[in-house]
Parts: C-alpha cells; structure tokens; sequence
C-alpha cells in the first residue's frame, strides 16, 4: 500500500530494550467456497497488512498478490504451491503485494510498473523510520495507528534480523494490459486497468462468479489516495467504473471482502469526499 519515496535507508540498530515475540506461524489463511483461499500476515502493521488470493482451477492455479515477503510463500503452503503450475499476478508493486512473487515461474504485471517489479524503489526495508514523517502523518490521520519501530510487531523466528530485510526485486515475465485473460482452464479472469492507486494499479474480474478482486484500488478501509504515483482525478474515474460492472463480491487488496451495497456505499462516499 505504501507510496515510493524515494527511501530505501535503514538504520543500524534497533532499540534495545524493545522485546519482540516470535510468532508461531507466520501466515493464516482462510478456505472460502469455489477453490478460492484468503493469505495474510497478521503481524505486519494493519497500514501493510495485505490479503494476496489463491485461485485454483482446472488446468493452473492462480495468485493474486504476495504479500511482504518476509517469510518464504511457497514452502509455507505446500498444498497450494508445491504441485501446480502458479500464475502470480500483482495488481500493482508496492512493497505489500509483490514481497514473495520472485518464488514464482510466472510473474505478471501490468507495464506501467514492470520497472518497479525489477528494481523496486522507496520503501523496502521493515523500518517505520525510512517513512518521511508527512506520509506517516497522512496514514495516521487517514485513520491507521501510529507508527512503531517496525512495520512488524513479532519476528518469525528467534535470531531473525529484520534489518537484513529488503524487498526483492524480480523481472516481469509477462506484462498485461486491459482485456487481457488470465486463463486457468475451467475459470477466466479479465484485467481490467484501473489506476489512480498507482499508475499500473489493476483488478482481475471473473465474470462467471462476479467477483472482482481489487488490490488497493477499494477496500472495506482507509483509502490510501494520496502521495508519490497517486493521481485523483484518474482514481475517481477508475472508482466510477467499477459501477458499470455486475459485481457480487469484492475480495480486496486489504481488509474484509464486501459485496455490490458497501461497494456503491464506499465509492459514492469517496467521491463525495473529493467533490466529483
């Protein structure tokens, strides 16, 4: 969710009387009906705190989204990962959604952030202090906690060093653009470019189930429509869209999934926000 800014530092210790627990597993997940399952990190802060989405089908499954990257994803869901060909696709590159994707074979984007993907940029490390001080007040005021030391509130195993953590960076295997399929044999999943977010931010649209998974474009949260890449006009205009479509499920970039009411409830009220 964060903005590029340009910092990529860290510092060189961390505060020494600060105890972090190691966390148990790092990761939950959560079966929903129709071969689609729900990965989070429940210890990154909720600002980063990213839901990515595994779709199975017929012929090859599906990721939407990575998350940060700080535990590997692949080895810590072998029933999803181990036996199928994976389509990992990110709907737009920012540090919680494209953290583990260079696990994977296939790694698809849209072209506005292939550079990004390849050599990410801003924020990249674990650290609240490489987050200039303005956006971290933007965050809170949007109605995020306060920013601690870490962007993580336990460690995910006993000697871990999150100052070694730095966001990888991988090359794109496939660039998508709107209309594109992402076919997985029984099921068909439409790109649709939606920016504003950012300028390469998409959604993925199965029209077979009318459901829309959204990255960061909408969620049942704090929108995060300011800062770097950021545009509203063009966000406004990719809001209005999703209007037009027949949805009945939103599974989103973050927070709970909604359905068409608290979609219409949540754009009409950003709108009104902004005066458009």
């Amino acid at each position: 969710m964060n903005s590029r800014t340009g910092v990529d530092s860290a510092p060189q210790q961390l505060s020494a009387n600060r105890n972090y627990p190691v966390a148990g597993a790092w990761y939950r997940r959560l079966d929903l009906d129709n071969g689609v399952t729900r990965i989070w990190e429940p210890y990154v802060h909720p600002l980063e705190q990213a839901n990515f989405w595994h779709i199975r089908g017929s012929e090859r499954d599906l990721l939407i989204d990575s998350g940060m990257g700080i535990v590997p994803l692949r080895e810590s869901f072998p029933d999803l990962f181990d036996k199928r060909e994976v389509i990992a696709v990110a709907t737009h590159t920012h540090i919680d959604h494209i953290g583990a994707i260079h696990e994977f074979d296939h790694r698809w984007v849209h072209p506005a952030e292939a550079s990004q993907m390849e050599h990410p940029s801003g924020i990249v490390t674990l650290v609240c202090a490489d987050i200039p001080p303005m956006l971290c007040q933007l965050f809170v005021e949007a109605g995020y906690p306060p920013f601690d030391e870490l962007l993580i509130d336990a460690f995910p195993h006993a000697g871990y060093n999150p100052l070694d953590y730095r966001l990888r960076g991988v090359a794109p295997t496939r660039l998508v653009t709107e209309d594109d399929i992402v076919d997985l044999g029984d099921r068909r999943f439409e790109i649709i470019h939606t920016p504003g977010h950012s300028p390469g931010s998409i959604c993925l649209w199965e029209e077979a189930t009318g459901a829309l998974y959204s990255g960061d474009l909408i969620y049942d949260g704090p929108l995060v429509y300011e800062g770097p890449g950021m545009d509203l006009d063009i966000y406004a205009d990719s809001l209005r869209r999703l209007k037009t479509l027949p949805i009945q499920v939103v599974h989103a970039g973050h927070d709970p999934s909604f359905g068409w009411a608290r979609l219409v409830e949540i754009i009409d009220s950003y709108l009104k926000r902004w005066n458009m």
